[in-house]
């Protein structure tokens, strides 16, 4: 399933239907149910996790620079477990990757393929391919909020997260028009990722399912 459904709504495109997140887990246990709390990531007042067990250098990570009319917030601060604040730095950046393809308009983009791989990878080329035929991009400010991330014993993983997308826009290139868009319900997006820890130490995602409107993810 594409990332920003409700976005990709203002470009007037039909939705695609959405997955169930029921087959989302992996490794030895499973993501919780949408009434749970998120018990597995430690709400505690640290920053934001950092990308990876791995250096920026020794794993070839791409250089994300967005421009100026883009802006995220991380509400998911570090955990203490180091695998689970991998998995929270690599979510960041294949966040901010897949919006800088659409900012450079470009379906293949290294930087995101850097981060999804198989199923993940194709859902997130024909999403990407959508603003691109429809010569449009991104603006406004993203959050990113209630992460609950289980990684298993075979390397894999399951994380799920929230995303407002309340101030964010879809921005015409050819006349720079931005489509403004009210606020509802379907602003909120709960998102569920499967992930394995490729040869780098890189957490990619492999598969991705999401559900606008979810009451979990509500204000």
């Amino acid at each position: 399933m594409n990332r920003r459904p409700n976005l990709l709504a203002a470009l007037a495109l039909t939705a695609a239907a959405m997955l169930t997140l029921s087959a989302c887990g992996s490794g030895d246990g499973s993501a919780a149910k949408d009434g749970d709390k998120a018990a597995s990531v430690d709400t505690g007042g640290e920053k934001s996790a950092s990308p990876s067990a791995s250096t920026p250098a020794s794993a070839g990570r791409p250089k994300i620079e967005l421009p100026s009319d883009l802006s995220y917030t991380f509400d998911w601060p570090k955990t203490g477990d180091k695998e689970k604040d991998a998995v929270l730095g690599d979510g960041e950046q294949s966040i901010k990757a897949v919006d800088l393809a659409i900012v450079n308009q470009d379906a293949l983009d290294k930087a995101y393929l850097y981060y999804y791989e198989g199923e993940a990878a194709a859902g997130t080329e024909e999403f990407i391919q959508n603003y691109v035929d429809h010569k449009a991009g991104l603006t406004g400010a993203y959050r990113f909020y209630l992460p609950e991330v289980d990684v298993g014993t075979d390397g894999t993983a399951s994380f799920r997260y929230c995303e407002d997308q309340g101030k964010a826009f879809v921005k015409y290139l050819k006349d720079d028009k931005v489509k403004k868009t009210p606020v509802t319900k379907n602003s909120y997006v709960l998102y569920a990722t499967q992930l394995r820890k490729n040869e780098k130490g890189v957490w990619v995602i492999t598969k991705v399912m999401s559900q606008s409107g979810s009451d979990k993810c509500q204000p």
